[in-house]
């Protein structure tokens, strides 16, 4: 297939993605929509006309109640929601844990948060996308997809020790899979779905990044300052890819797909510890999709 680019790049933001789009008459639903790039995504969003309903663990006012690891929860999001929803922005997460945390359940907290939840939510929704016809399901991953596969023998670290890194890495790699999988089987219905790397930029998802991390990354100085690097991006240019696939023409029935934070679709890469731009080819192997769709409806079941 050949590689989908677009005439933006690494610095457009979210707003600049949809100047003369009109979003009138589309609902669509934004987790983890109250702060950092979930927020300028809602943001870009309703300002194009859209409207938008914002899934958090916290809600506050005009938003609605999900916790994306508690299984009741999203199963209770899903049961009240009615008529379409013509795009769904899997964007809540968490990150980087330092120490194990399960789910009430037990599933690992940042399996829980960033895989099993959404895949709760979108197959739960799965007819709400079929009626709007040509919906787009969005799912954020990261750039950490290249160093860790999923791990189909322990995804909870139940007998591996665990890494705060690996957790998150498997977590990310499932999120694309997540829309690999959503691809292979709802093309027919209308639905496309897609991936993404939104890049570095500074909000709450760093909040478990030990102070170590973020000063080899440049990002802090030795007084504890947050520093911002070239290559970090402002919130409202990290969304703009969130923003590209759920919502811009330019991605009409483009599936399947992983693109990188300068809103090109990203070459498909060996992954390991030194692949540094691009999505591993684990990330988007059809086969391994497929086995990580039917862990996840019995998981979710």
């Amino acid at each position: 297939m050949t590689r989908i680019s677009t005439p933006f790049n690494a610095k457009t933001t979210a707003a600049e993605i949809l100047t003369g789009i009109d979003l009138t008459g589309r609902r669509i639903i934004v987790t983890g929509g109250a702060s950092g790039i979930g927020l300028e995504t809602t943001r870009a969003l309703r300002d194009a006309g859209a409207e938008v309903t914002v899934a958090t663990r916290n809600p506050g006012p005009g938003q609605q109640a999900l916790d994306l690891s508690d299984l009741g929860s999203v199963r209770s999001f899903v049961a009240g929601w009615t008529g379409p929803v013509h795009a769904i922005v899997a964007n809540a997460g968490i990150m980087a844990l330092p120490t194990r945390q399960v789910a009430a359940n037990g599933w690992e907290l940042q399996l829980a948060t960033n895989f099993l939840g959404h895949f709760a939510l979108i197959t739960g929704l799965h007819d709400n996308l079929r009626q709007a016809g040509g919906a787009r399901v969005v799912v954020v991953s990261s750039g950490i997809q290249l160093r860790e596969p999923f791990d189909f023998d322990d995804p909870h670290f139940e007998r591996r020790p665990y890494e705060p890194w690996a957790a998150y890495g498997q977590s990310k790699t499932a999120d694309v899979l997540l829309a690999v999988g959503a691809a292979r089987r709802w093309a027919a219905d209308g639905i496309t779905a897609n991936a993404l790397e939104p890049g570095y930029i500074h909000t709450n998802l760093q909040r478990h990044v030990d102070e170590a991390t973020m000063r080899a990354m440049g990002a802090m100085d030795d007084e504890g300052n947050l520093l911002t690097p070239d290559f970090f991006k402002a919130p409202e240019q990290g969304a703009s890819t969130s923003v590209l696939l759920a919502a811009s023409p330019l991605l009409d029935g483009v599936t399947g797909r992983y693109f990188s934070n300068d809103n090109q679709e990203a070459e498909v890469v060996p992954g390991g510890p030194d692949a540094t731009s691009g999505v591993a080819a684990w990330s988007v192997d059809p086969a391994a999709a497929d086995r990580l769709w039917d862990y996840a409806l019995q998981a979710t079941a």
